[in-house]
């Protein structure tokens, strides 16, 4: 395999490590899809991992942390990582920290959408616990937040929930 080839899929790479942090298989699709040779995208990744310039664990805590600031439950967030190529997330790369309580995160997501208000039927209920849960948050964190809502609502609501 021509050097010139492995130093011309490095340098892509760096133009789009440059612009954010990827996954080693984002790269591999990247530069597959330009029509780079396959040993040479390997060869390149390799040399940029092996300098720090590539990182999965890197990409993965960058990931972790924009998607949770955007509202974004971890089961949503695991699901997407396992698309560009990670499949195991560190525990510390999402546990609370400066990003605050994931209970502040839920409660944020839901008051956006629906101004703090409980649902007014089972129906409605069932609509929203479904929209937090494609947003990625566990049945558990659901429940916990409609039984906040509910206490910090009149106690008649709780027949409803």
């Amino acid at each position: 395999m021509p050097p010139d080839s492995v130093q011309a899929a490095k340098s892509a790479c760096i133009r789009l490590l440059a612009r954010r942090e990827h996954s080693r298989y984002e790269l591999r699709q990247k530069l597959a899809a330009k029509g780079y040779p396959h040993p040479a995208i390997d060869l390149a990744i390799d040399e940029l991992s092996r300098d720090g310039l590539q990182s999965d664990s890197r990409f993965t805590e960058s990931y972790v942390r924009s998607r949770l600031q955007k509202g974004y439950g971890i089961n949503r967030i695991r699901q997407e990582l396992s698309q560009r190529g990670i499949k195991e997330i560190p525990r510390d790369a999402y546990q609370p920290d400066d990003l605050g309580d994931r209970t502040e995160i839920i409660e944020k997501v839901y008051t956006k959408k629906y101004g703090g208000r409980l649902p007014k039927s089972r129906e409605e209920l069932a609509s929203r616990a479904r929209f937090m849960q494609r947003r990625g948050f566990t049945l558990e964190q659901i429940h916990a937040l409609f039984k906040r809502l509910r206490q910090a609502d009149e106690p008649e609501q709780d027949n409803l929930l």
